[in-house]
């Protein structure tokens, strides 16, 4: 058993480091920079006070990465609590006021208390390029949705009726946007030099997409205040939505070829609904480590797709979405099991038998979802591609 426990309350420039011993008495309060000089002072002088320690941090990432590979390096035992533990166990404490120094105390102290939490282990290289890269994606598709979103509501401003008709997540219709944004130019234009500028451009269904600007034009005669000047703040945005597809792309290929060089890719891809994008989402959460949840149940428990009862007196079987979960490993799975249900008849009968029990859309998908969790967990432990009859291994 561990003599001693440290806990680490995160900050962006410094965290405090507190000691406990067995007892809870503090042994050691510091603020230290968040720089790797201060922090190997602090770990020598933590292990000076006694080599047999726990280290605990209510931040797992971000700006928490330095220390924690510190720690990992000099093979040190690391827990984690998540922040929302800290914030509620801190109202048992003694003292309504919240400081960094408490913060850290609470930590060391439910780390020597508990024997339920979770162990940082250090990840392979190529989980955390993905994580790094899928983190990027969705950054990249958060700033499209909410260009797409604000040139919506200035192209419905001046042009409502070329608005209802576009549809912006295809890209003909933002190049459209790039050089016509107002129904007196599109009239001016005419609709023959029109599918000549969308060929010229390469856009599919130039033709139709042309005739459908021109009857929006013709519905519209009259010209708007502040016409001009949102005209322009739509070509801006037009462009700059194209140049954020783009970037999309390249980082979708870029992510494809990452995830194929992992050990589990065969594996993972050959379930139904799962391809690079979600495949190499699901690793950026696990790092394909199944050992670190013990079983599939926490697995899907992690991911949010596992219902948690909360039962009290004479109410049982009150079941309930998880609060905390892993969003972005819930959206592997519901989105793979939405997929999986077109792709795969297998996925598809059992989406219709919970149907035909009576749930709702949602809680039928969800529960296939839960399903596929079980037998992606079995194909990860037996090295095993998924097949609708037999299975076969992944290196045949």
């Amino acid at each position: 058993m561990a003599q001693i426990w440290a806990g680490t309350d995160i900050g962006k420039t410094h965290h405090h480091c507190v000691v406990l011993d067995a007892e809870g008495n503090r042994l050691l309060s510091r603020r230290v920079l968040n720089d790797e000089p201060e922090l190997l002072l602090l770990l020598a002088d933590v292990m000076a006070i006694g080599e047999d320690v726990v280290w605990a941090v209510d931040v797992a990432d971000g700006m928490a990465t330095l220390w924690i590979n510190v720690l990992l390096n000099h093979s040190q035992r690391l827990v984690y609590i998540p922040g929302l533990a800290v914030n509620r166990a801190s109202a048992g404490y003694r003292g309504m006021g919240k400081t960094d120094a408490k913060d850290a105390t609470v930590i060391a102290d439910q780390a020597r208390m508990r024997r339920d939490l979770t162990v940082i282990q250090p990840d392979d290289e190529l989980a955390v390029e993905l994580r790094v890269l899928t983190d990027r994606r969705s950054d990249l598709s958060a700033d499209r949705t909410r260009r797409i979103n604000r040139l919506r509501g200035q192209l419905n401003a001046i042009f409502p009726a070329l608005e209802r008709v576009l549809d912006l997540g295809n890209v003909g219709p933002m190049v459209l946007l790039t050089g016509y944004q107002t129904p007196a130019a599109l009239r001016r234009t005419g609709r023959k030099r029109l599918e000549t500028w969308l060929h010229n451009r390469k856009v599919r269904s130039a033709d139709t997409l042309a005739q459908a600007a021109l009857e929006a034009a013709e519905r519209q005669h009259t010209a708007v205040s502040g016409e001009k000047i949102t005209a322009q703040v739509i070509h801006t945005l037009a462009k700059e939505v194209m140049g954020l597809n783009e970037q999309i792309t390249e980082i979708d290929k870029l992510i494809a070829a990452r995830f194929r060089d992992h050990d589990l890719a065969a594996v993972i891809s050959s379930m139904p609904g799962i391809g690079p994008l979600l495949g190499a989402e699901f690793l950026a959460a696990t790092a394909g480590d199944m050992s670190r949840f013990g079983s599939s149940d926490r697995l899907a428990s992690f991911a949010g797709v596992a219902p948690v009862p909360r039962d009290s007196g004479n109410v049982s079987g009150n079941l309930h979405r998880p609060r905390r979960y892993h969003r972005g490993l819930q959206r592997v799975f519901y989105t793979s099991a939405l997929i999986s249900i077109r792709s795969c008849d297998a996925s598809r009968r059992y989406y219709e038998r919970k149907r035909a029990e009576g749930k709702r859309h949602v809680q039928a998908v969800l529960a296939l979802a839960r399903r596929r969790v079980n037998v992606l967990w079995a194909l990860i432990r037996d090295g095993r591609c998924y097949q609708d009859g037999l299975p076969v291994t992944a290196a045949a």
